[in-house]
């Protein structure tokens, strides 16, 4: 290419090049100034926004003031309210204090006006009694120049009299009393020999000897007795029971003093009336089954006392004698029944005490364990169950409330005084032991009786089982300075004429009626 053509080429391109540079500067300047444009309304919105946020940051810092405005009103309110009510609450409290002083002061001047009555009373009074004493001791002096002899030989003579009268008293109190220990001492007495005969095999005659066993037929009574008596005498022998065979029907009577023996003799007859085979040999298969079987109902039956006591670690051998207390009896009451009684009975006292509840009970349980020992053992049953408990490994408190609950030894622990009057109580209480029903009634009838004997009794009543008698007097025969009359003169005659225990009370009643009827 020649180069005017390059030099022209260039030309152009470079003319070229300028007019792009001129092109894009300018396209550059509109969109700057497009940008300032934009940049100014940005700004301007923005300036109007922060106006509007600055606005209605204003109104809300506005509201919130007028909000603690009005709950400051509010509570100020609130307040202005509360000081109103204490002030009235104030105002009322001294219009009362106000009403009480006014009553006060109201007191004290009618109690001044009541003192200044009092002491013009008591002045008066003091006048009247020296009055009084004035006509008093004229009065006595001419009592004295009437009677003979002076005030003082009057006095001499009532305290003579009433000393004879205090003597006499006092002789019948000390006679009475003298009875009283005497018929307890006959008591504790007849209680001695009734232990001993049930522990030891005496002749005595009692209902608690004899037992009944019940036979099918007639023909039975022969196979019993066997061949010349000798089922009746392997019978005997074996079982230390004698066999009563007498005309009365369809029974048999066994009688003996160990109430162990006599279970067994009856148990082995029943067996052996019920399996039919009577013979010296089954006869002692029958005794000797009998005693195995009385043995376990013995340990059952101490099992059960203990169990039912709350006694726990008891010694077997402890158990065997609880249970043959089953089969003894002291006036009729059963003796392991009285020791469960007396095991509740003071486990119920030491319960309101405050005392060791399971202490008491098994002391009450094991008191008259010394009864079930036969007469090989010497002493009382409270002493030998004293000794007996701590071989067996009691504690020496269990002990000592066995031995001390008839007196025999000092009791150590409260425990123990609750023995002996639990022990009361449980033979005292009305059915626990049995009684003559017909010296009960004639004691009562004797005792009425003696009260009606008397002139003017129209009725009399014996009460509470003899010790009280309650006599019901004619008013027309009898005045009320009569019935005290009455009253000594029977008290008198039930002291000479009767024997009883303890004391009697005699009340008399004098009542007089008038019924009229209105028509």
């Amino acid at each position: 290419m020649p180069l005017e053509d390059l030099i022209i080429l260039a030309s152009a391109l470079g003319i070229s090049a300028m007019c792009g540079a001129a092109i894009l500067w300018t396209i550059q300047r509109i969109k700057l100034k497009h940008f300032k444009q934009l940049a100014a309304d940005l700004l301007s919105k923005a300036e109007a926004a922060c106006d509007a946020k600055r606005k209605s940051g204003e109104m809300a810092l506005r509201q919130q003031q007028i909000e603690q405005q009005r709950e400051f009103e509010q509570h100020w309110h609130i307040e202005r309210r509360k000081m109103q009510h204490e002030d009235e609450r104030l105002k009322q409290r001294e219009d009362k204090l106000e009403n009480r002083m006014n009553l006060v002061e109201k007191k004290l001047s009618d109690i001044e006006k009541r003192e200044a009555v009092l002491i013009a009373r008591k002045t008066q009074l003091d006048q009247e009694k020296k009055l009084v004493v004035e006509q008093q001791a004229k009065l006595l002096i001419q009592l004295e120049q009437c009677a003979g002899f002076s005030s003082t030989e009057a006095k001499e003579q009532l305290l003579s009299h009433v000393n004879q009268d205090v003597k006499q008293d006092a002789a019948n109190l000390i006679r009475r009393t003298l009875k009283e220990a005497n018929e307890e001492a006959e008591k504790e007495a007849g209680r001695i020999i009734v232990t001993a005969i049930n522990r030891l095999a005496v002749p005595c005659v009692s209902e608690a000897t004899v037992n009944t066993v019940s036979i099918p037929n007639e023909e039975m009574k022969g196979r019993i007795i066997g061949r010349e008596g000798r089922n009746i005498r392997a019978l005997e022998h074996a079982t230390g029971i004698t066999c009563i065979i007498d005309e009365t029907p369809g029974a048999v009577i066994l009688s003996g003093f160990d109430p162990i023996r006599m279970q067994i003799a009856k148990m082995a007859l029943s067996d052996l009336v019920q399996d039919g085979r009577i013979h010296p040999t089954r006869i002692e298969e029958a005794v000797d089954k009998a005693k195995v079987n009385i043995q376990k109902l013995i340990k059952q039956y101490g099992e059960d006392a203990a169990l039912r006591a709350g006694a726990i670690n008891l010694h077997p051998d402890i158990i065997t004698l609880l249970g043959k207390l089953k089969f003894r009896y002291s006036y009729g009451q059963n003796i392991l029944d009285h020791s469960l009684e007396v095991s509740h009975i003071m486990g119920l006292m030491a319960g309101e005490l405050g005392l060791d509840n399971r202490l008491a009970k098994r002391i009450g349980l094991l008191h008259d364990m010394g009864k079930a020992v036969s007469h090989e053992i010497e002493g009382t049953h409270a002493i030998i169950g004293h000794d007996l408990a701590l071989k067996w490994g009691e504690s020496q408190e269990v002990a000592n409330g066995i031995g001390c609950h008839h007196g025999e030894m000092e009791p150590t622990t409260v425990e123990g005084s609750l023995c002996s009057a639990a022990d009361a109580i449980s033979a005292s209480r009305h059915g626990a032991r049995s009684e003559c029903v017909e010296e009960y009634v004639k004691r009562l009838k004797r005792l009425e009786d003696l009260a009606v004997s008397f002139n003017g009794v129209e009725k009399a009543y014996a009460m509470q089982a003899g010790r009280e008698v309650r006599v019901v007097v004619l008013p027309d025969m009898v005045d009320d300075d009569g019935i005290v009359t009455l009253a000594r003169d029977l008290t008198k005659r039930i002291e000479s004429d009767l024997s009883y225990p303890g004391k009697i009370k005699v009340t008399v009643i004098r009542e007089k009626r008038i019924v009229e009827y209105a028509i």
